[in-house]
């Protein structure tokens, strides 16, 4: 691309830390923040080591890192065990009877695992998984609901050195038969069924129609949960409890060196097959272990709450690994957050007092349209600080966020960072850097990252450009599994030895990232190249609006038109009227050049099971052409077919 992307939404507001947070946190102090920063980009293998010996290894590395680019090695001959530091590191003190994990079932039972419970059930669940036949190396897919045998199993796998592929209970039999054959799953662990808005979703029925056509599975797991009939295969299948029950546990954890792979992760392309990304042990522990740590500023009595599934990144860094390693209390619930009703997330915040919450700006803006009664009907007084992830959250829902559910004293970390990069790259320690609505603020001290022109060079200040990282960090993929050459063109194609990660952002005065989108959203609008974020940004600050998705579409004029998808408030309905006046509140926001040629209302939006708009199904709308590629993350397909026949 020749053209930079225009930087286009302007924030002013600065919220410093509460003083009496700051005096309490791991990183106290912008000056503490700048020192540790510094001295981490002067010595980035020394600022990794030292972090790196809070945690067990079973053998001291040889050398901190090995980087022959693209292809990194981190702790190089080192041995360690995630497991063992998520579990057996915290028993011989008082958090062995701690509670690791409160989990709540969609249809309202509760279960408390302490960190000698969930050391007892992985351990009798690897013996399990060992009984099975599988050993080191070996793939383990896991199709579960959101319940504790979910990281059990994880943890599990970990332990005896078996790589594990979690794919999201609610991936079609399509999907997870992709996944399972790319990663050649020896064994698949899944459930009877699983709870959403309640009712019960087929788990195992999707599993037998997806492993017909999958070889290398020989065995799957049943975990009896919701009770519903299934078909059984003998003697393929086999009881989670029969399993366990016939099994040694496993109480030495198996040191693998560090570069073992720990888990592959698959991430949609927007054609073609999944991209399985693979992340190793001991990086990946180091840099999920410390970002949790100052990210989250965890002490020991935080009940903290990442309300995101395992099937995805979040779910395996900061609901499993991270908390786990830092030995706190993480909460886990099954279902969704309106089911039986709007306040259900609030209701379990007080329930359980919980003292921070990690969830994502689609969410947050869904909260804001079901109404802020819902969150003032419950006691959020526990609430100590809020984090937002997943996509760039817009400043009116980052306002929202902290008036209504912080009440205005809870610090905000709106974290940057990707399944690729295993953990969070760009973010505020919240006692030490002020916020800025909308901004991810500053880079997490050891990563060095800067916004870029095509060429390559650094952009001024505001300047769009793309985003990129310039040197390897730990906890970085290693590659996508069986495929290295499309490792190294997809990330490192580009720029040769800096990460391509695929967004545009810029830099401001200050130093502060803001990140304007994926790459492939930039739209070319009579010459200006727009980030679609700030184009949403402007439409969601008009009262009538609680959510918007901006795509460009071909025009034989402007090069591509910008057409809007606009879901309003309780209390809002379309009109011409309202058409005209958001497109020139746009303009009043951005510059008339910005004004969306197609304003669609609609009731809702193509969304994964993540939460993220998939953008790519509203261009192909708003072209009026078929999609093609990959649509089985879609959360509700009907979606789609409705904005298609214009019933929305």
């Amino acid at each position: 691309m020749s053209q930079n992307i225009e930087s286009l939404l302007i924030e002013t507001r600065l919220f410093e830390p509460a003083p009496a947070f700051s005096a309490a946190a791991h990183i106290k102090s912008r000056a503490e923040y700048d020192r540790v920063r510094s001295q981490a980009l002067a010595d980035p293998e020394g600022f990794w080591a030292e972090a790196a010996r809070e945690l067990e290894w079973s053998r001291p590395w040889d050398a901190v890192l090995e980087w022959n680019p693209p292809f990194a090695k981190w702790f190089v001959g080192a041995t360690t065990n995630l497991s063992a530091n998520c579990l057996d590191r915290h028993l011989g003190g008082p958090r062995a009877t701690k509670p690791a994990i409160i989990w709540e079932g969609e249809p309202g039972e509760t279960r408390t695992l302490t960190y000698e419970d969930l050391h007892r059930e992985v351990c009798r669940f690897a013996g399990a998984l060992r009984g099975l036949g599988v050993g080191l190396g070996d793939r383990v897919a896991l199709y579960m609901p959101m319940v504790p045998e979910l990281p059990i199993a994880m943890l599990a796998c970990a332990r005896i050195g078996a790589t594990h592929s979690v794919v999201f209970g609610g991936f079609s039999a399509e999907a997870l038969r992709e996944r399972c054959n790319d990663a050649g799953a020896k064994v698949v662990v899944t459930a009877d069924g699983g709870y959403r808005r309640g009712s019960v979703l087929a788990l195992k029925e999707i599993v037998d129609e997806a492993v017909v056509h999958c070889p290398s599975v020989e065995r799957v797991v049943v975990l009896r949960r919701a009770g519903n009939q299934v078909e059984w295969n003998s003697p393929r299948d086999v009881w989670w409890h029969e399993a366990v029950d016939a099994s040694q546990p496993v109480t030495e954890a198996v040191a693998v060196d560090s570069e073992h792979p720990l888990f592959i992760l698959y991430t949609s392309g927007t054609t073609g097959k999944p991209k399985g990304v693979v992340h190793t042990t001991g990086g990946y522990m180091v840099h999920a272990y410390l970002t949790s740590k100052w990210v989250f500023d965890l002490k020991d009595d935080d009940v903290y709450w990442c309300t995101a599934d395992c099937g995805w990144v979040t779910g395996h860094s900061y609901l499993v690994y991270g908390p786990l390693a830092n030995g706190a209390t993480s909460v886990m619930y099954e279902g969704v957050p309106n089911h039986p009703a709007p306040d259900r997330l609030w209701s379990i915040i007080a329930k359980y007092a919980v003292t921070i919450l990690y969830t994502a700006p689609t969410a947050i803006r869904s909260f804001m349209r079901w109404g802020d009664e819902h969150p003032r009907r419950h006691d959020l007084t526990s609430l100590r600080l809020l984090g937002t992830v997943g996509e760039p959250i817009n400043p009116e829902a980052w306002m929202w966020y902290r008036d209504v559910i912080g009440a205005g004293r809870c610090p905000i970390v709106d974290t940057w960072w990707q399944t690729e990069t295993g953990g969070i790259m760009i973010t505020p320690l919240p006692g030490a850097v002020a916020t800025k609505p909308g901004s991810c603020t500053l880079p997490f001290p050891g990563m060095d990252i800067d916004v870029v022109d095509a060429e390559g060079r650094s952009c001024a200040a505001d300047q769009g450009g793309f985003l990129v990282i310039r040197k390897p960090w730990p906890g970085m993929l290693r590659t996508i599994y069986g495929d290295p050459a499309r490792y190294a063109d997809t990330y490192w194609g580009r720029y040769g030895d800096m990460y391509f990660a695929g967004d545009g952002a810029r830099r401001d005065a200050d130093g502060y990232f803001w990140v304007m989108g994926r790459i492939d959203d930039v739209m070319n609008v009579s010459g200006h190249r727009i980030g679609t974020m700030e184009v949403e940004s402007a439409l969601v600050s008009h009262p009538a609006v609680t959510e918007a998705a901006v795509v460009g579409r071909p025009d034989s004029l402007k090069g591509e038109a910008i057409a809007a998808f606009v879901t309003l408030g309780p209390g809002h309905s379309p009109t011409k009227e309202l058409e005209a006046e958001l497109r020139n509140h746009v303009a009043k926001e951005i510059g008339a050049f910005a004004k969306p040629d197609d304003i669609r209302f609609t009731q809702s939006l193509p969304k994964t099971r993540s939460g993220k708009i998939m953008r790519r199904l509203l261009r192909d709308v708003a072209a009026g052409r078929e999609s093609a590629g990959d649509t089985t993350t879609l959360e509700d397909v009907s979606v789609l077919a409705r904005l298609r026949d214009g019933e929305e």
